[in-house]
């Protein structure tokens, strides 16, 4: 046995390594979380089978699946990275969690970031299955995959900024009541199930600049309409990522 065999070599781990770490934690605790899949799993797939069996809502021509499955994607990418992110991370900032974690080795940049691997992890899981269940339920997709993997991904950046913005500067309370207010006032404005051209013309110009709306209607002018590339969506999220990150990176408080 040589000299040194037991030294002790203390030091932190690759960032890489703590990063996939803090993933694999966070995602987890989305996962185990029942108020958090009731958000983001069982009520987009409800609404999607609720909706596209039952004749409530006229969704114009053609199958009520083909036109609800790009908005209850959209609205599973909003309950996700902005309603969900912003409950969870505004609570963890309340009872220092946040502040322990970015006195941790891993620096606060790679805890963002690990939320936000964990927050593209379940979207795919959420995305598979709604997917599997709107090809049961006859759902007939057209247009450009590049087009829409591009949609949801600027559509998670724009709701993880703003989800971050809300969590890093308002009381938990607060966050909890706003982000489901804002859940639910965007589930009946955001062009989801109940389709733009039922609102008056200028609300409903109005609520065409709203990210949800943006992403909702981009997701269903690819996948309905078989559009190549809805530009204008992808402007309008483009600005609310830039915002929403930008603000949640200038005013976000750790404690």
């Amino acid at each position: 046995m040589g000299t040194g065999t037991y030294t002790p070599n203390p030091g932190a781990a690759p960032v890489g390594r703590m990063i996939g770490a803090q993933t694999a934690l966070e995602t987890r605790m989305l996962l185990r979380n029942g108020e958090q899949l009731l958000l983001t799993v069982v009520i987009p797939t409800l609404l999607l089978v609720l909706f596209s069996g039952v004749d409530i809502i006229d969704t114009g021509d053609g199958k009520s699946v083909d036109f609800l499955t790009p908005g209850v994607l959209a609205l599973a990418v909003m309950s996700t990275a902005f309603t969900g992110q912003a409950i969870a991370t505004g609570f963890e900032r309340r009872y220092g969690v946040l502040k322990r974690l970015g006195a941790s080795p891993l620096p606060r940049w790679g805890l963002m970031t690990a939320k936000t691997l964990s927050v593209l992890v379940t979207e795919v899981l959420q995305i598979v299955l709604l997917t599997v269940i709107a090809f049961a339920l006859g759902w007939s997709p057209h247009g450009n995959p590049f087009a829409v993997l591009l949609l949801l991904v600027l559509g998670t950046a724009a709701f993880s900024g703003l989800g971050l913005l809300m969590a890093g500067t308002l009381k938990a309370e607060a966050t909890l009541a706003a982000a489901n207010l804002v859940f639910l006032l965007l589930l009946v404005g955001g062009g989801v199930i109940v389709p733009m051209d039922k609102f008056p013309g200028g609300v409903q110009t109005a609520l065409g600049l709203l990210p949800i709306s943006a992403l909702s209607d981009g997701l269903r002018d690819v996948l309905q309409h078989g559009a190549s590339m809805p530009w204008g969506d992808l402007g309008i999220l483009a600005v609310w990522t830039v915002l929403g990150l930008g603000a949640a990176a200038r005013f976000f408080r750790w404690e």
